[in-house]
């Protein structure tokens, strides 16, 4: 398994720990990834609900948090470090810069296509740019944007399939259709990365997301041209995940069955473990809404049943009465909670497992 290069970078494993928002992957899952020689994101959305006064400066607690966990993630290790900005949050651009001026080592942003992220960039800043993209069509629009306006492409790209946990950037009818499957995006996104890479004398790695549990996965979808990969849901059942033991016993107890496509509030169809309040949702019982966050730009607090950045926390928390777990595809296949450094040497050796296949 070889090593991912990003820009000045150095990873000495091709795998980045998918960012899980409302304080599932915070400093103690990144560090813990960044010292297992992978990248460790904190993702930033809702990371100011776990200060005291996250509901009454919502704003001003998300950069304070976002400074405070980058802190506490550089204290407990020397590997690289990122920071996943959800493009759909109504104080990104106040994100990004707090996330620069921390020193951060990468950027990764989805939910929407970060056509201005590079403006952000100060002079001599050695932060590394990523954005998520879902198609090879907003792979080529971003980079021309990029390049036309900041005279800067992508230090790298995460291209994220349909089998993804959470927010998916695709239609509903687009989720089970083979030409969306990961393995078919691939190469259209090689292709018009390669364009950018040969006329203008530069690397940029591509890296696959959505669906990759196993060594063996990795192999695949690496045998296909990806440089690395991101992966979330295998790292919710380790013990260094910030998340509560009830969340991960969600993922424990869970089915094939359970995996379920919901409407999200943020208008994107979101991957979770079936539960009774998705249920009683799905059913049409409304529930009371406040919204003292305004976070998420897309939602609209009129007509959406409920908040999901409070059932996302509540589920956070394992109160599964009023929230839910969002979770990748593969979530059901989870069967205990063991170490962040024993999931990378599992990873590692169905890695090797799989090169010696005939």
């Amino acid at each position: 398994m070889r090593g991912l290069q990003i820009g000045d970078l150095t990873v000495e494993l091709p795998i980045i720990q998918g960012g899980m928002g409302i304080g599932v992957s915070m400093s103690g899952l990144a560090a813990a990834v960044a010292n297992a020689g992978g990248v460790g994101v904190i993702a930033l959305a809702g990371l100011g609900m776990f200060e005291p006064d996250g509901a009454k400066n919502f704003k001003e607690a998300n950069i304070r948090a976002l400074k405070s966990q980058i802190q506490k993630a550089r204290a407990l290790t020397r590997g690289v470090l990122g920071v996943n900005i959800m493009v759909a949050l109504t104080n990104f651009d106040d994100l990004v810069k707090a996330s620069i001026s921390a020193g951060i080592d990468i950027i990764i942003a989805g939910a929407g296509l970060p056509l201005s992220l590079p403006q952000h960039l100060s002079k001599g800043s050695k932060t590394k740019l990523v954005p998520i993209v879902s198609s090879g069509r907003a792979a080529k629009i971003l980079c021309s944007k990029w390049k036309d306006q900041y005279d800067y492409l992508p230090d790298a790209i995460v291209v994220e399939g349909p089998k993804a946990g959470g927010h998916l950037g695709f239609k509903r009818q687009q989720l089970d259709n083979p030409d969306f499957a990961l393995e078919k995006l691939l190469p259209d996104v090689l292709a018009q990365v390669k364009y950018f890479e040969e006329t203008y004398e530069t690397e940029i790695p591509v890296i696959a997301a959505g669906g990759i549990y196993t060594g063996e996965d990795i192999k695949k979808i690496m045998d296909l041209g990806a440089s690395g990969v991101q992966m979330g849901t295998r790292f919710v059942t380790t013990e260094e995940c910030d998340a509560s033991s009830k969340f991960k016993q969600t993922y424990i107890d869970s089915t094939e069955e359970d995996m379920e496509i919901i409407n999200s509030p943020v208008g994107m169809p979101g991957r979770a473990i079936r539960n009774d309040f998705i249920l009683k949702i799905r059913a049409g019982e409304k529930r009371p809404v406040k919204c003292p966050y305004h976070c998420l730009s897309t939602c609209d607090i009129k007509t959406t049943p409920y908040c999901i950045v409070a059932a996302l926390i509540n589920g956070r928390k394992g109160n599964f009465f009023n929230g839910y777990a969002f979770a990748g595809s593969n979530a059901y296949r989870a069967t205990k909670i063991v170490s962040v450094q024993e999931t990378m040497e599992s990873l590692v050796k169905e890695f090797k497992e799989a090169v010696l296949k005939p």
